[in-house]
């Protein structure tokens, strides 16, 4: 269930708590709308959730310039992806939600986490709009409160963690114990 998944995966001595302002857990997850997508060297490709049905969904959204992706974030994507990246039955993203920084988060700063973290996975770029609300869509559709931001979707396609944080040692092990 949603619940189990949220304690297992909440940072390490601290429980989960009820998400009220942010996350979508224990709701269906919105296809992405994103139009800018790399494969593991760095070519065109597409990421989809309806296409990744069946399967463990982890998406990790970040921003360049946000010192806690590049603290935390990038390495617990890292760990993840050595472990699980050409898993069948797990799929991963990693999403630039810009909503701040326009002018220096940009779509090239994708590729350059990718291969500054040697990230095998595919990654993507959702620039938010710098003279509307500036929250781009990934953050709208699943109510993200910024970056680092971790998403978990089960193979049924519920959103079973959605929060800043994660232990990543648990979701290792959770994910580990789903697909086996």
């Amino acid at each position: 269930s949603a619940g189990i998944a949220s304690v297992a995966l909440a940072p390490a001595g601290q429980l989960a708590f009820a998400q009220t302002d942010y996350g979508i857990v224990g709701h269906p997850a919105p296809e992405l709308e994103i139009g800018y997508w790399i494969d593991r060297n760095g070519d065109a490709t597409n990421f989809s959730i309806s296409e990744a049905r069946g399967k463990w969904v982890l998406i990790k959204c970040f921003q360049d310039w946000c010192p806690g992706c590049h603290s935390s974030g990038f390495p617990m994507l890292k760990r993840f992806s050595d472990t699980y990246w050409d898993h069948p039955k797990v799929a991963i993203a990693g999403i630039q939600t810009v909503f701040e920084g326009f002018s220096t988060n940009v779509q090239e700063d994708v590729r350059k986490n990718q291969l500054k973290y040697d990230l095998p996975i595919t990654m993507g770029h959702d620039a938010g709009d710098s003279d509307g609300d500036h929250r781009p869509s990934t953050m709208k559709n699943y109510r993200t409160g910024g970056t680092p931001w971790i998403i978990l979707i089960n193979p049924q396609g519920i959103v079973v963690h959605n929060s800043y944080h994660v232990n990543t040692d648990a979701l290792i092990e959770y994910i580990g114990d789903q697909v086996a």
